[in-house]
């Protein structure tokens, strides 16, 4: 038998390092980062403990990498086309559909965003990434802008920050948060015509019954 070629096997590492990830990411969202081990983590991927240090040495090293693809996405959803209307509604509704389609990288992401002893990893992150943030940030002044904002850089700090507190309760309140709803309040809050069809694609809207309190699940 011919030994495998070096394509092969370069293709053969670079899926062993996204089975790693992927199982990192899982076990990050269910029990959190602290609580993890890298048994776990090894148990989930299907492959040896030597093979996850051999990519990456650590915990942290594994939730950098997390956390750059995360800003990755961020950042991608603001390279739509159309008009400031149509690329402002394109970002929210990329934003809140991510929430909808993958709760578990929201939760890890926040909870590595938020912790002391992580915070220092994001941050490195953040200056990693720092020339795609201030892309992501001048794309969003430069659609208020065109929009006639009198201050774009505050309305690029405003929704952002309701973003970020929608995708915070929907990712506690997975359940029973009315993320259809909230997305046609944002769209009546920016004054956009009202969204086709629903985040999931179906034509029905998938919003739970109306609740008076949010509650966490077993609260």
């Amino acid at each position: 038998m011919s030994p495998r070629s070096a394509e092969v096997n370069e293709h053969l590492r670079e899926q062993s390092r996204e089975r790693i990830l992927a199982a990192a990411l899982a076990v990050f969202a269910e029990k959190g980062f602290h609580n993890a081990t890298i048994s776990e983590i090894t148990a989930r991927a299907g492959v040896s403990r030597g093979l996850i240090t051999y990519y990456f040495p650590g915990k942290l090293q594994l939730a950098h990498e997390l956390l750059g693809r995360y800003l990755d996405g961020i950042a991608a959803l603001t390279g739509v086309t159309g008009t400031p209307d149509e690329r402002l509604a394109s970002i929210i509704d990329g934003v809140l559909r991510s929430v909808g389609e993958n709760p578990a990288v929201q939760r890890m992401a926040i909870s590595l965003m938020t912790h002391p002893s992580t915070r220092p990893a994001f941050a490195a992150v953040e200056q990693q990434k720092d020339r795609e943030l201030r892309a992501v940030e001048d794309t969003l002044r430069d659609l208020f802008a065109a929009r006639g904002a009198e201050d774009p850089a505050l309305e690029e700090v405003t929704l952002r920050s309701v973003l970020e507190g929608v995708i915070f309760k929907a990712t506690i309140y997975e359940d029973t948060f009315p993320l259809e709803r909230m997305r046609r309040r944002l769209y009546a809050m920016y004054d956009l015509p009202g969204p086709c069809g629903a985040l999931s694609g179906d034509e029905a809207d998938d919003d739970p019954p109306p609740v008076g309190r949010l509650r966490a699940p077993g609260a």
